[in-house]
C-alpha cells in the first residue's frame, strides 16, 4: 500500500477498551493513547514502517445516536451515501479519501438477536439475522466499490450468559459464522477479525474471566491486554498482504 498507510479505527465502548486497555471513560480521557497505538509505535520503530492508526468515535452520541449495529453502517454508508456527512457522520466517500484502511465494529447489544420473521427488511433496525444479512450484503457491495481501500470488520461482540438468552446467543454465533465463512470472500478488499470467537473461546457467551462483571458485557482489562496485540497483528497482516490467512 502507498506509504504512509493511514488507518481509521471506528469504535466506541468495546472498541475503546481494546484500544486503550482501560475500562472507564475517565481512564479513557486520561490515557487515550493505549495498547493498540503503542503496539503500532513499537512495530513502526522496529520494522521501519509508517503505519498511522487513528481512532474515531463512530457514530457519535449526538446527533446520530450511540448505535453501531449493521443497520447503522448500512444507513450511513449505503442508504445515505454521498460526498457529504450524514448527521455529522462521514460517509465512505469521505473516509476513503483520507484512509487506506478502515476498521469498524459493533457493540455487544447487537448480539441480542431476535428470531427471524421470514420477511427480511434491509431498512429495518430490528436485530434479526435476516435483516443483518441483507444489510451486510449491501455493505459488501459498497465497500467493493472502493477497491483501493482495505476494510476490516469485527464480528459481533459476545454477551455474558446473564445478559442474553441461549437462543439469542446461538443466533449471534450463527450470524458470526455466516460473516466469517460465507460473507467474507478471499481475494477482495474486505477482511474480518473474529472478536466473538476470542471472547467466547468457541462457546456462546463472553467468558466470565473476560467480562467486567456478569451483568456487564464489556470486556475487562485482562481481555484487552490479550486482544490488542492480536487485533494489531491482523491489521498488519491486511496491510502486508496476509489478510486472508486465519
Amino acid at each position: 500500500m502507498p506509504v504512509p498507510v493511514r488507518i481509521a479505527f471506528l469504535h466506541h465502548s468495546t472498541g475503546r477498551i481494546i484500544w486503550t486497555g482501560k475500562t472507564s471513560r475517565v481512564e479513557y480521557k486520561i490515557f487515550k493513547k493505549g495498547d493498540v497505538a503503542k503496539w503500532f509505535d513499537k512495530y513502526n520503530r522496529s520494522h521501519h514502517t509508517d503505519y498511522q492508526i487513528k481512532e474515531i468515535v463512530f457514530p457519535k452520541e449526538s446527533p446520530y445516536g450511540w448505535n453501531n449495529y449493521p443497520y447503522d453502517y448500512y444507513n450511513i454508508w449505503v442508504k445515505n451515501e454521498g460526498p457529504h456527512e450524514y448527521k455529522n457522520e462521514p460517509t465512505l466517500e469521505l473516509l476513503t479519501k483520507q484512509y487506506g484502511v478502515i476498521i469498524y465494529k459493533h457493540c455487544y447489544p447487537g448480539s441480542n438477536i431476535l428470531p427471524d420473521t421470514g420477511i427480511a427488511n434491509v431498512d429495518s433496525e430490528e436485530k434479526r439475522v435476516e435483516n443483518y444479512k441483507l444489510q451486510y450484503l449491501k455493505l459488501k457491495e459498497k465497500m467493493k466499490s472502493f477497491p483501493d481501500t482495505k476494510f476490516i470488520v469485527w464480528t459481533v461482540a459476545a454477551l455474558t450468559r446473564e445478559s442474553t438468552t441461549e437462543e439469542n446467543a446461538r443466533r449471534a454465533k450463527t450470524f458470526k459464522e455466516w460473516v466469517i465463512h460465507e460473507w467474507d470472500e478471499p481475494g477482495d478488499n474486505i477482511f474480518t477479525w473474529d472478536l466473538f470467537e476470542l471472547e467466547t473461546d468457541g462457546g456462546l457467551y463472553l467468558k466470565p474471566e473476560f467480562a467486567i462483571s456478569s451483568a456487564n458485557s464489556h470486556p475487562n482489562r485482562f481481555f484487552a491486554a490479550k486482544a490488542a496485540p492480536l487485533f494489531s497483528k491482523k491489521v498488519i497482516d491486511v496491510i502486508e498482504g496476509r489478510g486472508d490467512q486465519l
